[in-house]
């Protein structure tokens, strides 16, 4: 058995940002919700900080909504 690593802090991947890492969120779906952002990937996940993350909620939200309506 291989001993376990320790998990390195990640830090958030929008350029100019240097806060540490919270949730992981696909760079399509993150490139369309924030356009203004720079993100440098094309496919695949990114992660983001807190703060990104709850721009990405806010611009996200009506869009969830009707997600969610169309369920009922």
């Amino acid at each position: 058995m291989s001993p376990r690593r320790e998990k390195e802090a990640e830090t958030c991947e929008i350029s100019g940002c240097d806060e540490e890492a919270v949730r992981s969120i696909p760079s399509g779906k993150l490139k369309s919700a924030l356009p203004d952002m720079s993100i440098d990937k094309e496919r695949g996940r990114m992660r983001i900080c807190k703060k990104h993350y709850r721009e990405y909620k806010k611009a996200t939200k009506e869009d969830r909504e009707l997600h969610r309506l169309s369920w009922k």
